[in-house]
């Protein structure tokens, strides 16, 4: 059998797709440059056109899926919405549900984020993909429906919240059909706790070696 021509660019687009499915299906240990081109009928050496190596290839789809997720974020968080808890509930939501359809790609794109060699341009995309959320919750502070403070703190406080959701949902500890009204539930709760109070309007402080 021949290979299938691929027209200039089409090959990495292609490499990537099956890759992701590959990663869904069977983890990264699932992944074989060799596989892969085997898979969408092309020559063993063809890959390496794009991707060196199988770490290449890694930080690719680590890369491409930080930029899916920004644009998920972005395009929620933008979205008209009656009020401020639904936008932040909404944006909530596209993420629990990002994350439970790709575990593991999530966890390739924040251990591959965090590695000592990571690229500027991964890291880029990274922050980039949050920064709609922080935008979102300067929002909220600047409307007054949110507690003054630290984006950074109130930001990883939100990420633990569903963060947290999506590990019971991807351990079965939770049905797929709770996961709405649970990050729904978790959202009200946390904006619940980050109102500003008209005795207690003073901004949260950042945790020190001192607090318990």
């Amino acid at each position: 059998m021949s290979a299938r021509p691929y027209h200039h660019g089409g090959l990495r687009e292609a490499m990537l797709e099956r890759a992701q499915a590959t990663l869904r299906d069977s983890g990264v240990d699932g992944l074989s440059l060799r596989e892969l081109a085997r898979d969408i009928g092309v020559s063993h050496g063809a890959p390496r056109r794009h991707f060196r190596d199988k770490g290449a290839l890694l930080d690719a789809l680590a890369l491409d899926g930080f930029r899916r997720l920004g644009e998920i974020l972005g395009e929620v968080a933008s979205a008209e919405s009656p009020t401020f808890a639904e936008t932040l509930t909404d944006v909530a939501v596209a993420y629990v549900e990002f994350a439970t359809a790709n575990p593991a790609l999530l966890e390739l794109m924040f251990t591959s984020k965090h590695r000592a060699d990571a690229s500027v341009e991964l890291h880029q995309a990274a922050n980039a993909s949050f920064d709609r959320v922080a935008a979102l919750v300067k929002r909220g502070q600047v409307a007054g429906e949110l507690v003054e403070g630290d984006l950074h703190q109130i930001g990883l406080l939100l990420l633990a919240t569903l963060q947290g959701i999506t590990s019971l949902a991807n351990t079965e500890m939770i049905e797929s059909t709770e996961l709405g009204q649970l990050t729904a539930y978790s959202v009200q709760s946390l904006l619940l706790g980050l109102m500003p109070r008209d005795s207690a309007r003073k901004p949260l402080s950042s945790p020190t070696s001192t607090d318990r």
